[in-house]
């Protein structure tokens, strides 16, 4: 990893407050999918540096690996070899594919969150979003199935029922109101 300056202040705070939301368990359990996916056993240990080891090339995540396993020739093409910017390519194609999947970019992370270690959590949040839709497609999943959408209509009778509904039916404060009430000085014209 390419280490960068020492942060310190408001960026050190930060960055330990991104830090303090990694899961080892979670993140365990991630790995563990991810060997049951491409069928190879390694280190599934949980600590960040195990994940950013395992994960860190991009390798595992592309070509005859996860994403390919979900969905065949999504990453038609892998680097290998050990040029940083190679590898880095490697981990915006998973980005990229896994977006083009389904995910959003809520659930996807950027490169240098995993490459430089910066945000480990939300690379393992990717990857419980990529098991969850997994799930749902019928490939073996990660964490809890994704909900299914349940649209409801309603009549217009009932929608009109809706409507007489008087808003002191939701509770009633016994009378009591703001008249009287004054935040600090009044403004003096």
């Amino acid at each position: 990893m390419a280490e960068r300056t020492e942060k310190h202040g408001f960026a050190k705070q930060a960055f330990d407050k991104i830090q303090s939301k990694y899961d080892v368990a979670q993140a365990q359990e991630a790995l563990q999918w991810i060997s049951e996916m491409i069928g190879e056993q390694f280190d599934t240990s949980g600590d960040m540096d195990n994940v950013y080891k395992q994960l860190r090339d991009g390798r595992k995540l592309c070509q005859y690996r996860l994403m390919n396993v979900i969905v065949p020739n999504s990453i038609p093409k892998m680097n290998s070899g050990e040029n940083n910017f190679k590898l880095m390519e490697n981990i915006a194609r998973f980005v990229q594919a896994a977006r083009a999947y389904g995910l959003s970019d809520s659930e996807t992370f950027q490169t240098v969150d995993l490459y430089e270690k910066m945000n480990l959590h939300q690379v393992i949040l990717c990857l419980f979003a990529l098991g969850r839709k997994a799930q749902k497609q019928g490939v073996l999943g990660l964490g809890p199935k994704e909900s299914e959408k349940n649209e409801r209509t309603f009549s217009s009778e009932t929608l009109m029922q809706g409507n007489r509904v008087i808003s002191t039916q939701y509770g009633y404060n016994k009378g009591a109101t703001q008249s009287g009430i004054i935040f600090g000085n009044p403004r003096h014209m």
